[in-house]
């Protein structure tokens, strides 16, 4: 084998089905590109896989499905992690980077129920599951009349909550369903209008030490343009806002043609106040340095239009209430 291919390498991986069909994935797509390559998956459990009993909004946040990953990465246990992007904080630790962003799944969230087929459908005070602030707010602010509970566990957990009868329905990313071959259990697809995805939703993001170029290289076919162009544009809006765990911020980039539209709300958690924006960049090739540059900039705007209206305000007062009942802040957390 040329010494410019890769001999081994370890990918890191939380032990959920969903993190491991990940990972394999992965695995899949470079040994079809480096077959003469020893490539394994080392699963791990992390903080947040172990901690079920409270929103992750209030103990640490995205940073809990991504730390132990990151120490295997840093010790030379593991070469890559595979992540949910949307799990993954908007400021990396020092000496990481994502390397690869993959083409994304459907990035929408899914109505999942045994009895109801959507939520129009469901009756008056019936119990629907999410432990997402974001889908909380949009929940609250179109149907007032439904009661919204907590919903934690990885996502046969969830499933299992649903089917012995604790939740009327429950919220997923139809993302993880689909990836599992559980679409079947998706009554209907929730429409961006209703409930706007999560930044990131959808798409895997492959991290790696910085000091780690031949990895860059090798993981250079895995990467999808108009993806990471559309999440780079949605996670500048949360990294502009300060967004976490315990502010309902939603953001998502679609594209039509070689128009990229981004739109984005934040929320209070009972939806009380919703702000909302939206802005495009239009015959914006992707094959152009400048690309990213104007991605992260479509960020800026719809971030700035959101500032305009108020938005710093409500993320203040909630994080500052945060931080005074559970001393201090963590990022939609919640891993499905």
């Amino acid at each position: 084998m040329s010494d410019s291919l890769p001999r081994k390498l370890v990918i890191a991986s939380r032990e959920s089905r969903l993190a491991m069909w990940q990972a394999t994935h992965v695995q899949a797509a470079l040994r079809a590109l480096y077959p003469s390559c020893d490539i394994t998956i080392t699963g791990m459990t992390t903080r947040g896989d172990q901690i079920l009993d409270r929103a992750l909004s209030k103990v640490g946040g995205k940073g809990l499905f991504v730390k132990e990953l990151e120490a295997a990465l840093a010790e030379g246990r593991a070469d890559l992690a595979v992540h949910s992007l949307k799990d993954v904080p908007m400021e990396l630790p020092r000496g990481f980077t994502l390397a690869a962003i993959m083409e994304r799944e459907n990035p929408q969230d899914a109505f999942v129920s045994n009895d109801h087929a959507s939520l129009d459908a469901l009756p008056p005070g019936s119990v629907v599951g999410t432990s997402s602030l974001r889908r909380e707010a949009a929940l609250r602010a179109r149907y007032p009349h439904l009661q919204v509970r907590p919903l934690r566990g990885n996502l046969d957990t969830r499933l299992a909550k649903l089917d012995r009868g604790d939740y009327a329905a429950i919220i997923l990313a139809a993302a993880g369903l689909i990836r599992l071959g559980a679409q079947h259990r998706i009554r209907a697809l929730i429409a961006p209008e209703d409930s706007l995805p999560a930044a990131g939703q959808g798409a895997l993001g492959i991290e790696i030490r910085a000091d780690r170029p031949e990895l860059v290289a090798w993981l250079a076919p895995l990467h999808h343009l108009r993806t990471a162009l559309a999440v780079q544009a949605e996670r500048q809006v949360s990294r502009r806002l300060g967004g976490s765990c315990e502010v309902p911020l939603a953001a998502y980039a679609q594209w039509q043609g070689d128009t990229l539209q981004l739109r984005a709300t934040v929320a209070t958690p009972d939806a009380s106040q919703l702000l909302k924006a939206q802005h495009s960049v239009r015959s914006l090739d992707i094959h152009q340095t400048q690309a990213q540059t104007q991605a992260t900039a479509l960020g800026d705007d719809v971030a700035q239009a959101l500032i305009a209206q108020g938005a710093l305000d409500i993320v203040r007062a909630i994080s500052g209430q945060g931080m005074r009942q559970e001393g201090g802040v963590s990022h939609d957390c919640n891993q499905v």
